[in-house]
């Protein structure tokens, strides 16, 4: 299947065509560039001369549609709610990896993005494509809403928990960390090198798009109102995600026990691993792969749970879960073309 990509000079564009490049029922096909249309995709991304050899292409939807069999959205929120519904109109499959589908209400779009919503026509189309979760709905999908990454961590992190009914789902607490690449590939004084090494910021607090998608999974999923704190931070590294989970728990149970829940919880689902109990997961274990590893502690004394969810924020936060979505979406095994083991160190 030939496999086009919108937005083709950012960092989630370029992970794609990584992944897609090795796949084997991919190819690369269209790479959508308005700013550098017509120039050579090596003259941005020089390691990828002799294997991607092909400029980039303006932004025609007849030509994507008529020449793909899907396509990758990798723009910046806004961008995609004005192409998608036009490409999916045409009956080619489509992966969003911006924002712009992945929350169901026109106004909570609106109030968090400070854009114009889609229309609720194709709010409704998109399917949330949380893979481990909602595996059944992606396998019948055409419209795929890919989350982001840090309701990925987070959501995988928190709802075994919830779903069993065993923590308070009013008090938690998520301190949340990302590498600079999350910040995308533009100039801007946030990514700045002087301003980030050697320096932990905190950012957005209580203002993160990303709260309302994690709530509203989180929601979703327990069948219970889930209100978070959620405080993300910079941190002077290129990828991964780290969150660190706070829950109040509403009865007694061991860490072993919460360990044996999360285990049958994931057990189907390959690229989610839990480590063993006393055992904590750190960015570096998952970078360059789709896995979310996840280290359980139970704080008998204050009957509180904590949960370390780490994530390569470009891999399974982006472009790797587009991937295990397309796996889905054409009858594939989740796992082709995602094998990879991480890069450690």
């Amino acid at each position: 299947m030939r496999a086009a990509i919108i937005g083709g000079t950012g960092y989630g564009a370029i992970e794609l065509i990584r992944l897609i490049n090795k796949h084997p029922h991919l190819e690369v096909g269209c790479v959508v560039s308005n700013s550098q249309a017509g120039n050579d995709i090596s003259e941005s991304y020089p390691h990828l001369t002799e294997i991607i050899n092909q400029p980039f292409e303006k932004y025609d939807a007849d030509r994507l549609a008529k020449e793909n069999d899907i396509v990758f959205l990798a723009t910046p929120s806004g961008v995609s709610s004005k192409m998608a519904p036009e490409l999916v109109d045409k009956g080619i499959k489509v992966i969003d990896l911006s924002g712009d589908f992945r929350l169901r209400s026109q106004n909570e779009y609106e109030t968090w993005y400070k854009h114009s919503a889609p229309g609720e026509e194709y709010l409704s189309k998109a399917v949330y494509g949380l893979s481990e979760i909602y595996e059944e709905e992606i396998k019948r999908a055409t419209f795929i809403a890919n989350p982001g990454c840090y309701p990925t961590a987070t959501s995988l992190g928190l709802l075994p928990i919830l779903k069993a009914n065993l923590a308070d789902s009013k008090s938690i607490i998520v301190d949340a960390k990302s590498g600079v690449s999350g910040a995308g590939r533009g100039l801007s004084l946030t990514a700045h090198y002087a301003e980030i090494n050697e320096n932990v910021k905190a950012y957005k607090l209580g203002a993160h798009q990303h709260i309302p998608e994690i709530e509203q999974v989180l929601k979703d999923e327990s069948g219970r109102l889930v209100t978070i704190t959620f405080t993300t931070h910079l941190v002077p590294m290129t990828r991964g995600i780290m969150i660190t989970a706070y829950v109040n728990l509403l009865g007694k149970i061991s860490t072993s026990e919460v360990n044996a829940l999360y285990k049958q919880f994931y057990e189907n689902h390959p690229f989610v691993r839990i480590r063993p109990e006393g055992i904590y997961p750190s960015t570096k274990e998952v970078s360059g792969s789709n896995y979310c590893d996840i280290g359980l502690h139970v704080d008998q004394r204050t009957n509180r749970l904590t949960v370390i969810s780490v994530i390569d924020n470009l891999v399974k936060g982006a472009a790797g879960q587009a991937i295990q979505n397309a796996n889905l979406m054409n009858g594939w095994a989740v796992s082709t073309g995602l094998e990879d083991i991480s890069l450690y160190p």
